[in-house]
């Protein structure tokens, strides 16, 4: 009877520690998620330069092999990337605006960060409406834009200054806006 008490306090015991170091570990996870929450560039509204910033001025290939200078120009930039798992939804949207609100193929410049294998689909998509770049992650369009995440899309005036940035092409304003 004694081994039999003494086994259920030891259980009780280890229940009680279990118990309470769950507690810590859904304390940590809420702390981690406020700090997540806090940092992440959606949160803050930003993906890159925002309103009123100058992008610097930047020079990139597209896929045609012509030289694409920026910002003047350019009244819409978009950063896709191979490895984002939302882009690829984002990417007939963004061919919709820019077909939508009839923006000149020449002052559209669409990036696509990664391997260029990867970046097929999305050449066969934005080429229509947009000169397309591909790049890497530290290329000079994404240097020039501050780019954080992706998809980044920024409307910019005629000076070449970033009028409207986000994650959303739905969300750009319309070119007379611009």
């Amino acid at each position: 009877m004694a081994v039999l008490i003494g086994a259920v306090v030891l259980v009780g015991a280890l229940c009680l520690l279990n118990l309470l170091l769950t507690f810590g570990v859904i304390r940590r996870l809420r702390e981690h998620t406020e700090m997540l929450a806090r940092n992440s560039p959606g949160a803050l509204g930003a993906i890159g330069l925002t309103a009123g910033a100058a992008p610097e001025t930047f020079s990139a290939t597209d896929d045609e092999g012509a030289t694409v200078r920026g910002p003047s120009g350019l009244r819409v930039v978009a950063f896709f990337s191979t490895s984002c798992s939302i882009c690829p939804k984002r990417a007939p949207a963004f061919v919709d605006y820019v077909r939508g609100h009839r923006v000149g193929r020449d002052e559209v410049l669409a990036v696509v960060v990664g391997q260029s294998a990867a970046s097929v689909p999305y050449l066969a998509q934005l080429t229509e409406v947009a000169r397309v770049s591909t790049e890497s992650p530290d290329g000079p369009a994404g240097r020039a834009f501050a780019v954080q995440g992706y998809p980044a899309f920024f409307a910019l005036d005629a000076a070449g200054t970033v009028v409207w940035s986000g994650y959303d092409p739905a969300a750009l304003p319309a070119p007379a806006a611009v």
